[in-house]
């Protein structure tokens, strides 16, 4: 039982975008935060994956082809009655099966063996020695270091599994069934902290599921470009830019796949970063020949946010605005039918959006809403296949520029949700300077791409300092800045400490209104990235 793992289920829908991959890798999620992690991983060995519902139909994988199926780990006991369980006809499908974790327990469960609780749980590293050879095991050391995130193990298996690997507190901690083609791993090869994890992925699909590894981005890239001319045939298609690198590699797919039928619409808020807006259009003036529009809408953002506190009402009044302008701005574009947004896959996984059965919605994500219903447009959203990884490889691969592409994260509501408390101008000044200060010292420093979001938060709270020979009474503000792999979980930077000394001397010599400035050491979680 992968008791770190997130309680919560996600499950994703079947590819809308008709996906033409000729090996297809199954990935049936049983509540694992590890799960996008397992295709991801995947992938990166060129063979294209999905996550899937636990509970899939053999009919519903027979439709999707795939060459193999991953059973996801999960915070469940597969003895409790509730718990998630496959349907026990996907092993006669004579498609290769791994199980991971608890995807391991449900296989042995299903298949002859017998789970339960032990005294000696294990929850991190391990090390694990192979007992057994096998195609899943080839090239893999006889002694290894691996990842452990259980407290039910395999306690026996049927005479027709053959125990490959164990621990010094887990016999059995890799199994191969006889007959069929079935494996399964106690432990998490997906994760940076097995190492050798990548040896045992590249054997299930290379050794066992027979893949030759011809899904490439390059192939992605033509395949959507097909699509989208196939879609819009001469249509015009409206795309919103934020700046960032999922709306700007979704304006470059479009712009190559349809030219001067793209229009673009950027939104200031008054929320932006520091000369926010004049960056994103020189950039899209240098890369691209297309129709480009800035909605000013500051004043009303801003007017809209006066006295507004709570977190979540921030974004509400940010995202009707935003709508409202964009409208507005859309409107005043003639033929347009359709409507490009940057998704992702983790939104599409994320927002519980499934066409197989429910889903548990962790969050909503403001690119899966209801901005088309509500302009009356068709949705192209190319990117809804690819993490956010991909996103970037696929933008260099259509000539972005680097600083584009390597940009962090910045949130759909902007600044307002890194000024804590009610929102005014004065604070945004503050905010954009002391955030452009942070950006330049990493950049000085060549840790920009080494880290994976960065900003400033100015947090509602005075402190005393003094400045001179006067006392000061100003604000405080925090640094914070995470390194991540998918923004699922993040731990803190470790920045040197003179970087740190460099920010914090600059912000309150050159910020009028900072006279203390703190450094975030939280991870996610318990924290999340940002701060509201």
């Amino acid at each position: 039982m992968s008791q770190n793992a997130s309680q919560e289920s996600t499950s994703a829908p079947e590819s809308t975008s008709a996906n033409t991959a000729s090996e297809r890798i199954l990935v049936l999620d049983f509540g694992s935060q590890y799960a996008q992690l397992i295709a991801r991983r995947v992938r990166e060995q060129n063979v294209y994956c999905e996550i899937v519902r636990h509970d899939i139909t053999p009919e519903k994988i027979k439709e999707h082809a795939p060459v193999g199926l991953i059973l996801s780990g999960g915070p469940s006991s597969v003895y409790e009655s509730d718990s998630p369980k496959c349907h026990p006809g996907i092993f006669g499908l004579d498609i290769p099966v791994l199980g991971i974790c608890y995807g391991m327990q449900l296989v042995c469960e299903n298949l002859g063996g017998k789970v339960g609780s032990t005294n000696t749980r294990e929850y991190g590293r391990a090390t694990c020695e192979v007992d057994t050879d096998s195609e899943l095991f080839q090239g893999f050391p006889k002694q290894a270091e691996v990842w452990m995130s259980h407290g039910d193990q395999v306690q026996s298996v049927s005479e027709d599994f053959v125990a490959l690997a164990h621990t010094d507190t887990c016999p059995v901690a890799a199994v191969k069934h006889n007959r069929l083609p079935v494996f399964g791993l106690q432990f998490h090869p997906e994760v940076t902290h097995t190492p050798e994890g990548s040896v045992l992925l590249r054997n299930f699909l290379y050794n066992v599921c027979n893949c030759t590894g011809t899904w490439k981005l390059s192939d992605f890239a033509d395949e959507a470009i097909k699509r989208i001319r196939e879609q819009v045939g001469d249509s015009r298609v409206i795309c919103g830019l934020s700046g960032g690198v999922d709306s700007s590699v979704v304006a470059a797919l479009l712009y190559k796949a349809i030219g001067s039928q793209l229009s673009c619409i950027l939104v200031d808020n008054g929320l932006l970063r520091k000369d926010e807006s004049k960056w994103v259009v020189k950039q899209f003036s240098e890369h691209f020949k297309t129709d480009l529009h800035v909605c000013d809408g500051r004043e009303r953002f801003l007017s809209n946010l006066a006295g507004v506190t709570d977190p979540q009402k921030k974004r509400k009044v940010i995202g009707n605005e935003f709508i409202e302008c964009f409208k507005a701005e859309a409107e005043s574009i003639d033929d347009a039918r359709f409507l490009a947004q940057g998704t992702l896959y983790p939104d599409v996984i994320e927002s519980g959006a499934a066409k197989d059965g429910p889903a548990a919605t962790i969050k909503l994500h403001h690119n899966v809403g209801g901005l088309p219903e509500q302009l009356g447009f068709e949705l192209i959203e190319p990117l809804r296949d690819l993490f956010k990884d991909e996103v970037r490889r696929l933008g260099l691969e259509l000539g972005l520029p680097e600083q584009l592409v390597w940009r962090h994260p910045f949130p759909g509501p902007g600044l307002a949700v890194r000024c804590l408390g009610e929102v005014t101008e004065d604070k945004l000044v503050v905010l954009r300077e002391a955030d452009a200060i942070v950006i330049d010292e990493v950049q000085k420093a060549d840790l920009y791409r080494s880290t994976s979001q960065l900003f400033a938060v100015l947090l509602p709270v005075q402190s005393v300092g003094v400045m001179g020979d006067a006392r000061t009474y100003e604000n405080a503000l925090v640094i914070r800045c995470v390194d991540t792999d998918d923004f699922m979980t993040a731990d803190w930077s470790r920045l040197p400490y003179d970087l740190l000394a460099n920010m914090s001397t600059r912000i309150i010599n050159e910020v009028s209104g900072v006279n203390r400035v703190c450094y975030d050491i939280s991870s996610k979680p318990p924290a999340t990235i940002e701060w509201e």
